[in-house]
């Protein structure tokens, strides 16, 4: 029988041990599509945890009354209908943002960190506890997505945009730069494809490096892709039925 954990261990578990991105591998679309400024990687981050705290909360409070069969379905609904409130909120006090982060904020209904903690967690585990655990796993995916903007934006384009919802300031206005930015300023060069594509599958490697040998210090395993096993629609998949696996 497994230890039950406290409300703490389960808010702490998403920090780290478990870190959707870095430990689950989890939302890698999103994470790289986003991380390339902090503004971008603190929005999608902050929208994607009220999503999950609010559709843990109700799947987790409807659990015994959503039929087996149609669960799946059901919890799309469920978070579908969070993301069009968030998505309709950060049009009106943040348009600036929406256009942005694009049509990456409307997927978040299918992002596998919120279906993966409604198939994994709140549908078998009480409100508050599903609540706790929404909080955890959406404040380690902002961090994660923090951390490789910071990199990303810093070396791509040697300049960090401390902002959130467009309040904030930069690196170059702290340290009145003016028009230089700061790697130009201590005579380096700003590094373009951390910000392209190539920097954000380069970065997320290496923080993932970074995760593991962590992991391997402390005696746990490293975080692998695993096809089909690591994904929370494989029990009902109907390419997995059929002996192949999907493209994600």
């Amino acid at each position: 029988m497994a230890e039950k954990k406290t409300l703490g261990q389960e808010f702490s578990k998403g920090l780290i041990k478990e870190n959707p991105v870095l430990r689950l591998v989890l939302g890698t679309c999103p994470t790289l599509a986003v991380s390339t400024s902090i503004e971008n990687a603190i929005g999608m981050g902050i929208a994607a945890t009220l999503v999950l705290i609010c559709s843990n909360i109700v799947i987790s409070a409807l659990r015994k009354v959503i039929p087996n069969k149609v669960r799946i379905p059901c919890y799309i609904v469920v978070i579908a209908a969070f993301v069009t409130i968030v998505q309709l909120f950060v049009k009106a006090f943040a348009p600036s943002l929406d256009a942005s982060l694009g049509i990456y904020l409307p997927l978040i209904v299918v992002n596998c960190i919120i279906l993966g903690r409604a198939e994994g967690f709140a549908n078998k585990n009480g409100v508050l506890a599903s609540a706790i655990d929404g909080i955890g796993m959406g404040v380690g995916f902002t961090i994660a997505l923090t951390l490789m903007a910071a990199i990303r934006e810093f070396f791509g384009s040697g300049n960090l945009t401390l902002k959130v919802l467009g309040y904030g300031t930069t690196l170059t206005d702290i340290f009145h730069l003016g028009e230089t930015d700061v790697l130009t300023a201590i005579g380096l060069e700003p590094i373009l494809i951390f910000i392209l594509a190539p920097g954000g599958f380069f970065t997320f490697g290496l923080l993932m490096a970074c995760a593991n040998k962590v992991a391997e210090s402390k005696g746990k395993p490293k975080a692998e892709l695993k096809g089909c096993e690591a994904c929370p629609m494989a029990a009902t998949c109907a390419m997995k039925a059929d002996g192949k696996e999907c493209a994600e």
